[in-house]
């Protein structure tokens, strides 16, 4: 990665930033949908994957639900929504859903499409400082210049 002309800062610059929402996915999936705990119940190994598979079904539904919402805010993309309120706000249309008639769930889903109003995060702020290297103090005190004298 040294190689500045495979590797332009610019072209490192938007990785990084890629990679940054990829571990703030992984993050939404630990602390929001599993409230800090990693729960899984199964005994075998392969329906421990199914488990896990079930987590990752569930994460890209709300992801989705969350493209829906920015598409009908107009200007708003899904990592500017809240994911932990819609994710509840997911988990409360299903239980609505389990009760509602097959012909009305089209309506319930445009209506949660439409309720990205609530779920908007305030402007994030921009870099604080920025990025330099911090002198360190010296560990021992210095000796002043000597000054030089035309003599």
């Amino acid at each position: 990665m040294t190689d500045a002309m495979r590797f332009p800062g610019g072209e490192m610059a938007d990785l990084y930033s890629h990679r940054w929402e990829i571990e703030l996915g992984y993050r939404e999936i630990k602390q929001t949908m599993q409230l800090s705990r990693l729960t899984l119940r199964s005994k075998k190994p392969e329906l421990v994957e199914q488990e896990l598979w079930g987590v990752l079904l569930a994460y890209n539904l709300v992801r989705y639900q969350m493209i829906k919402m920015a598409e009908h805010l107009k200007g708003y993309w899904p990592n500017q929504l809240s994911f932990s309120e819609s994710c509840g706000m997911v988990m409360r249309m299903l239980m609505t859903l389990q009760g509602a008639s097959p012909g009305r769930i089209p309506e319930l889903m445009r209506d949660l499409a439409s309720m990205g109003q609530l779920v908007k995060l305030p402007t994030r702020r921009g870099r604080a400082f920025p990025r330099v290297v911090k002198e360190r103090p010296w560990k021992y005190p210095t000796a002043p210049k000597k000054s030089q004298s035309v003599a």
